[in-house]
């Protein structure tokens, strides 16, 4: 594994992720306009003065499904989920958010650490893409067992991990290396690989 990647590699990164996933909405906008859609009135229809819509599908997944409280036994604290927690402006979770991605955010009341959990549904082409720029700017992570990478700067560690069609990402100042974060991220794995169908609620499963 290379060098842990620095703030400012980080923050290029999270520019792009965003940056790409935009232009897959946009690019989506795009064909939905020259194609007609049937929605349309098919007059003029102005200058695409309309915000771009999210082109991930819905993530209903309980967090508490993603992660289990047993997993957090893993690092020898407790943790509370916070379910009033909004994603910080500019990060990966605020992006998945925007995608109608599910965030997951619990706090350690002790030594006030959190661990931010993300899930993005994203179509095959922006996972490409996110999956390219993570290749060339982070650090692959191999026992992940699915396309995997971690990196971390100012002692804050973020994993990115693909079980199609999701983009996983968690943050924490917990995770100091890429085994550190490896509880939650093989957690969340096994929850999404078990769900039935993309965007559906595990919790209903019977």
């Amino acid at each position: 594994m290379g060098p842990m990647t620095t703030r400012t590699t980080r923050r290029a990164i999270t520019a792009v992720t965003i940056a790409l996933v935009g232009a897959v909405v946009l690019a989506g906008c795009t064909d939905d306009a020259a194609g007609g859609s049937p929605s349309g009135s098919g007059q003029g229809s102005g200058s695409g003065s309309a915000a771009p819509k999210p082109v991930g599908s819905r993530v209903d997944i309980d967090c508490d499904v993603l992660v289990p409280q047993s997993v957090f036994a893993a690092y020898g604290e407790t943790f509370t989920l916070v379910t009033d927690a909004t994603p910080q402006k500019d990060t990966p979770a605020a992006d998945i958010a925007a995608q109608r991605g599910q965030v997951c955010v619990w706090r350690n009341g002790g030594r006030d650490t959190t661990v931010t959990l993300a899930v993005a549904d994203l179509p095959d082409a922006a996972i490409t893409k996110l999956e390219d720029s993570l290749f060339e700017d982070s650090n692959s992570v191999p026992t992940y067992t699915v396309e995997g990478y971690f990196d971390v700067t100012g002692g804050l560690g973020r994993a990115d991990a693909f079980v199609a069609p999701y983009w996983v990402n968690v943050e924490s100042a917990l995770f100091t290396e890429p085994g550190t974060a490896q509880p939650v991220v093989d957690s969340v794995r096994a929850a999404l690989a078990g769900s039935s169908s993309p965007s559906a609620t595990a919790s209903t499963t019977p």
